[in-house]
């Protein structure tokens, strides 16, 4: 195990906006996970995204299917990276939206308000 893994534990893996475009269309369609903020959330999402800000994700995980994929999405990848790693921890089964909703928006990809 590298100095970088012990420290902050295993990489969580990532999904491109595309990819996750595609799990939603054809996939198995996983559940995304909007870590954000609500008013952040407001100003536009993923279709179908269930809000669980990333401050109360620890108390709330019950809430969400083990047996499920999840897709972790913040502004950026930043929080949803912490979310996803958060998730990995505890069994489930966590991608991170790489580059967030930023990216998502910058592939022309739909938002909803």
């Amino acid at each position: 195990m590298g100095f970088l893994s012990a420290l902050f534990g295993p990489a969580t893996p990532v999904i491109t906006p595309e990819e996750l475009s595609e799990k939603l269309k054809f996939g198995k369609h996983p559940l995304v996970l909007d870590v954000r903020q609500p008013h952040e959330f407001r100003s536009g999402h993923i279709a179908g995204a269930k809000l669980l800000p990333l401050d109360a994700l620890r108390g709330r995980m019950n809430e969400l299917p083990k047996e499920r994929e999840i897709v972790c999405v913040c502004a950026s990848g930043n929080r949803s990276a912490s979310a996803s790693k958060m998730l990995a921890k505890e069994g489930f089964k966590a991608f991170n939206l790489r580059g967030g909703m930023l990216a998502w928006r910058r592939a022309k990809l739909p938002v909803q308000k």
